[in-house]
């Protein structure tokens, strides 16, 4: 088994878990300052408002989601990204099914229990 010191996290090691209605996650490689997360969500699946300390890049490999940073929404698709500050609120809806790339600093520790 991959160990986060040996810098090597294989997919099959990284099993993705249901974490919200028609949303799952697989945590990837990561360490104390970076971590890096594959999210799958369902048509309609929510990404409720909320806010962290951590900064956060989502990428979206596929689908079309309307992100919302602060005030502002927006429509994006495979291709796009977002970058959120620490302590802003952010959510998402999914539009059309599809997967996304999370980018957090530092690590999420809450996502390892």
């Amino acid at each position: 088994m991959s160990k986060k010191n040996d810098g090597f996290f294989l997919a099959e090691e990284c099993p993705a878990k249901t974490v919200d209605d028609g949303i799952r996650r697989a945590v990837l490689a990561h360490g104390e300052d970076l971590m890096c997360c594959r999210l799958w969500f369902d048509k309609n699946a929510v990404g409720k408002l909320h806010e962290h300390p951590h900064v956060q890049i989502s990428y979206i490999l596929s689908g079309k989601f309307e992100f919302q940073i602060g005030d502002k929404k927006v429509v994006l698709s495979a291709g796009d990204s977002t970058y959120k500050v620490s302590g802003i609120i952010h959510g998402s809806v999914c539009l059309e099914a599809g997967e996304l790339l999370d980018i957090f600093t530092p690590e999420r520790k809450d996502f390892l229990k």
